[in-house]
């Protein structure tokens, strides 16, 4: 990989390392605290929110008749997404071994905190339940669509891509069929270990 590649890789890195600061700074801003995966605020700060919360009933009376009548639909994607789940779960338990592909933490993609928040009725709750599944799932699910692609067929496309997953910068060049020759059993070994994925 030319240098320049390289140095701009890790420039990105120290940005991302230098948002997680700004990001924790935030949280402290808030005054909450994160205990075993539950999120408490501090009691002033919860009882400011909880006067903020709208009740489920006038929720559903201000609603806009359309979002009402979409939900349904809206909602109707829980089925899909829960055999997508599955398939990922199997997925990768079969093949992820047979590769010796780190497997993906469905934890570190999946996170559900929203419904400690003072501030939100039922609905709400389930609204952010729904979106945190619903997100967290395609992100969950493309990681080990990049770590297989990464196994596979780490090859840059020669046309650039919008949003690329994170490994697709150590990918060969298009056309680079020496390094791809040379260089691919090295990357089918360079996964993030554990620690790397712990600031998700």
């Amino acid at each position: 990989m030319p240098q320049t590649i390289d140095d701009l890789i890790r420039r990105i890195k120290d940005l991302q390392e230098e948002l997680e600061v700004e990001f924790k700074k935030k949280r402290n801003e808030f005054e909450f605290i994160i205990e075993e995966k539950r999120v408490r605020f501090a009691e002033e700060v919860a009882r400011q929110q909880r006067r903020l919360k709208i009740g489920w009933f006038r929720y559903l009376i201000k609603a806009k008749p359309l979002n009402v009548l979409t939900a349904p639909f809206i909602y109707a994607g829980f089925i899909p997404f829960i055999l997508l789940d599955l398939f990922l779960w199997l997925y990768q338990s079969i093949c992820f071994p047979v590769y010796r592909i780190p497997k993906v933490k469905r934890s570190e993609y999946l996170i559900f905190d929203r419904e400690d928040l003072p501030y939100l009725n039922f609905i709400e709750k389930f609204n952010c339940f729904y979106c945190s599944y619903g997100n967290g799932l395609m992100s969950y699910g493309r990681e080990i669509a990049a770590r297989t692609e990464q196994y596979w067929c780490p090859i840059k496309h020669a046309r650039r891509i919008t949003a690329a997953h994170e490994h697709y910068p150590r990918f060969f060049e298009y056309g680079d069929a020496e390094s791809w020759q040379k260089g691919l059993e090295r990357l089918r070994r360079q996964y993030p270990s554990e620690n790397n994925s712990e600031k998700r």
